[in-house]
C-alpha cells in the first residue's frame, strides 16, 4: 500500500515516512490515530489496553519465575518507568515520538546511504535507537503527571459515587461500557459495568453505585431504579 508513496515523483515527506525504518512508526501512529477516533465515537474503550503493573518488589524476569507474558510486560514497562498513567497514552507518546525522530533521521542522514540492502542494514538500527529514545522521552514527560493522575482518580470517587451518569458507549453491560459524568467541565469518562444480566445503551441514564477500586470500574443501575420509579 505504501508502494505509490516511494515513487521518485512523490514528495519526499511521503518517501520519507513510507521508506524503512519509518514506515514502522507511520503504521502505528496510523493505528493510534484510529483508535482514539474510534474510542471517541465510544465503539471502545479509552482504556482497552490497560493492565496492573505490579511492583518491581518480588518479580523475577526469568523463564522459570512462572510469570505470564502481561507479567513480564508489565514488568519491563515498569523498570523503563512507564507507569501510572493509562497505556493507550503511554504508547500514544511512544509512536508520535519514535515516528519524529526516525523520520528526521532518514530526512537528514540516509541521503548518503546507498539504496538496496544497506538502506536496511542501517534502518534496523535506526528503528531500535528510535524506539529507545522515545520510550526514554516518554518516561520523562509522563514523570510529572502521574501523581496528577492518581489525586484525579481519587478525588473522582470521592465526588461521583451516586451521581448520574450518561452511557457514551454503544453498550453497558457486565462486561464491557463507559459513561460520561458532567462536571462542569469536558465531563469525565468512566469506565462502567452492569449489574446483573442488565444491558444500557449509549444516551441512558445511569447512576454509579459502587466502585471497584482493584479494576477501577463502577457498578451502575439505571438512574429510574435508583430512585424507585
Amino acid at each position: 500500500m505504501f508502494a505509490v508513496l516511494l515513487m521518485d515523483d512523490m514528495d519526499p515527506f511521503y518517501q520519507n515516512i513510507a521508506s524503512f525504518p519509518t514506515v514502522f512508526f507511520t503504521f502505528f501512529l496510523l493505528v493510534v490515530v484510529l483508535f482514539w477516533l474510534v474510542a471517541v465515537l465510544g465503539l471502545v474503550e479509552i482504556d482497552l489496553l490497560d493492565f496492573d503493573i505490579p511492583t518491581i518488589d518480588g518479580m523475577e524476569l526469568n523463564p522459570d519465575s512462572g510469570l505470564s507474558n502481561a507479567n513480564v510486560l508489565a514488568g519491563v514497562m515498569l523498570r523503563f518507568g512507564l507507569h501510572g498513567i493509562p497505556v493507550t497514552i503511554i504508547i500514544s507518546f511512544v509512536a508520535l515520538f519514535g515516528w519524529f525522530i526516525s523520520y528526521y533521521v532518514v530526512h537528514f542522514l540516509f541521503g548518503i546511504v546507498p539504496d538496496g540492502l544497506l538502506t536496511y542494514l542501517a534502518g534496523v538500527p535506526v528503528l531500535l535507537g528510535s524506539l529507545y529514545v522515545s520510550v526514554m522521552i516518554t518516561s520523562v514527560i509522563i514523570k510529572p503527571l502521574r501523581p496528577l493522575f492518581k489525586k484525579a482518580s481519587q478525588e473522582t470517587v470521592k465526588r461521583t459515587l451516586g451521581q448520574s451518569a450518561v452511557v457514551r458507549t454503544l453498550r453497558v453491560d457486565s462486561e464491557f461500557g463507559e459513561a460520561v459524568l458532567e462536571d462542569g467541565g469536558a465531563g469525565l469518562i468512566l469506565k462502567v459495568r452492569a449489574m446483573g444480566n442488565v444491558t444500557f445503551e449509549k444516551g441512558d441514564r445511569v447512576v454509579l453505585l459502587e466502585h471497584d477500586k482493584e479494576n477501577n470500574i463502577y457498578k451502575v443501575i439505571s438512574e429510574q431504579e435508583f430512585k424507585g420509579q
